[in-house]
């Protein structure tokens, strides 16, 4: 038996700042499905959102998250959040070089979409995300230790207490190993790949949302996906992400023939809210046109955009021409796991934080470069939490029971990917989301009792199954279009029957699991 004090599963930004900012005196065991360089967090171009430019102000920032989440969000969290971000900021440059600065030692502010001040702090031009995770890294303390390729598949509940104590995980070989713990967090992201075309990690596929639903923990906002505007698109594949920072700084969108997509759509034209920016894109590509960044605008763009330009020259793209082709794909999950603040959930011991999680701070649509800034909030408050806690909770290891391989009917992950993007994608209607619905029951997933038995590969599409139904599920029930969920037959906001109402997913747990149900409320 394995016994620690904290289990942190995942290892993006918010797992690595929680295991930074935790005590010395305490245990620490980080556990990631491959390695710990492959995270979203790793691959994130964008940079950090804090209000520390001359004129801009918190205020301003907490404007612009709330019109970009469409007025979903729940303030008192975006309130802490964003007021926070300047000292975050501060404390990362503190301790060494991670942000791009000027000559004069002051910050290089970017514009990104639906901001209204410069207010990016990037590393690095366009590998923010690599400068921050490197960062944390080297200075991981010699309490935590780092498990690789250890894929987490079921959270052990104690019944009586409501409390996690504990995670099951298979190795490659099909081993099984139990690891308890006093505070078992989940820091796995989102699940960008149930998409065709997505910029996310090839690791990030669902699985925390789908452990937390399995244990009874309550889901949030499953229809709210962020679909990124501008993936590098060649012979019918996204090649990876273009960032938005590229829009900030001049680019725009056009067509074949050099017509300005984004002209009279939005106030903001080419930095419009990115659900905005996609479902125009979207529309294009479907009537046929290609669509294309135009960076002509953009000096010294391979100096500004080194990640970017290496990206696109690895596809053969020649940048000289000014011109780089783009489509839109997953790219972040606003829903998740309903935590408070600081990642605790609805079952106690067990805490998600970063895109795992659903804090409210989002709302229905991400504001660029907020995501990085929520990992390092929650990361250092569960970890001032957790140090404060007094809790010790008696574990009584699990005797592991033979078992038989099962065999059950499962669809390729490719199938998953491509019926969720045809059907569960960009843009929604009832016929679509119903027809996915009714696929996705056939393959009853949700009646498993024992998960033992299973490869990680089946392990990782069940996984998949089970978050593109609750997707599936919310996007059918919200009959209105905000943010991130557009649905073609409610093409509106409705505001009178939705407006800051959620649908929660929460499975019963029963001794026997085969009688398991999903029970959805719509909560204020």
């Amino acid at each position: 038996m394995i016994n620690d004090e904290v289990v942190i599963i995942g290892s993006g930004v918010a797992a690595l700042q929680l295991a930074n900012q935790l005590g010395n005196d305490k245990n620490v065991r980080i556990l990631t499905k491959s390695k710990i360089r492959i995270a979203n967090s790793y691959l994130a171009q964008g940079g950090i959102a804090a209000a520390i430019g001359d004129h801009d102000h918190p205020s301003k920032h907490f404007a612009d998250t709330l019109e970009a989440g469409r007025f979903h969000n729940n303030q008192e969290t975006v309130r802490e959040i964003i007021y926070e971000a300047p000292s975050l900021i501060k404390a990362i440059s503190q301790q060494g070089d991670v942000f791009d600065r000027n000559q004069n030692g002051e910050f290089l502010l970017g514009m990104e979409g639906a901001h209204s001040e410069h207010r990016i702090v990037h590393g690095g031009g366009d590998a923010t995300g690599k400068n921050v995770i490197e960062h944390l890294i080297s200075r991981m303390p010699e309490n935590v230790i780092v498990e690789e390729d250890v894929f987490a598949y079921e959270l052990i509940i104690n019944e009586q207490k409501n409390r996690c104590i504990g995670v099951k995980t298979k190795r490659p070989d099909g081993s099984i190993q139990i690891y308890y713990g006093q505070h078992i967090i989940l820091a796995t992201g989102g699940c960008g790949q149930l998409y065709t075309y997505t910029s996310n990690a090839q690791t990030v596929s669902g699985d925390g949302i789908a452990l937390a639903y399995l244990a009874g923990a309550e889901i949030v906002d499953m229809e709210f996906n962020q679909f990124h505007p501008t993936l590098l698109y060649m012979n019918g594949e996204t090649k990876g992400l273009v960032s938005e920072a590229v829009r900030g700084d001049g680019a725009i969108l056009i067509t074949d023939d050099g017509i300005p997509i984004m002209e009279g759509v939005h106030p903001y034209k080419d930095l419009a809210p990115r659900h905005v920016v996609s479902q125009t894109i979207y529309e294009y590509l479907k009537n046929g046109h290609n669509v294309y960044l135009d960076i002509s605008r953009i000096k010294d763009f391979k100096k500004r955009f080194p990640t970017i330009t290496e990206l696109c020259e690895q596809n053969g793209i020649d940048l000289s021409v000014g011109k780089i082709p783009v489509a839109p794909g997953s790219h972040f999950l606003m829903g998740g796991i309903k935590t408070d603040l600081i990642g605790r959930t609805s079952i106690d011991g067990l805490y998600a934080i970063g895109e795992a999680a659903c804090t409210g701070l989002h709302g229905a649509n991400r504001l660029a470069s907020n995501s990085l800034l929520e990992g390092l909030y929650q990361g250092k408050k569960l970890s001032e939490w957790i140090d404060s806690s007094q809790i010790e909770v008696p574990i009584e290891e699990q005797q592991n029971h033979s078992f038989t391989q099962k065999k059950v009917n499962l669809p390729s992950q490719q199938q998953i990917k491509d019926f969720m993007m045809e059907r569960v994608g960009i843009v929604r209607n009832e016929v679509d989301l119903r027809k996915q619905r009714k696929w996705l029951h056939q393959f009853k997933v949700h009646e498993l009792n024992e998960l033992d038995s299973f490869s990680v590969q089946d392990l990782t599409k069940i996984f998949m199954l089970i978050t593109a139904k609750l997707i599936t599920d919310s996007a059918l029930k919200r009959t209105e279009s905000r943010g991130g969920h557009f649905r073609s037959d409610y093409p509106k906001e409705d505001d009178n029957k939705w407006l800051r109402k959620s649908i929660i997913h929460k499975k019963k747990r029963e001794v026997n699991k085969n009688h398991e149900h999903i029970k959805t409320a719509l909560t204020t």
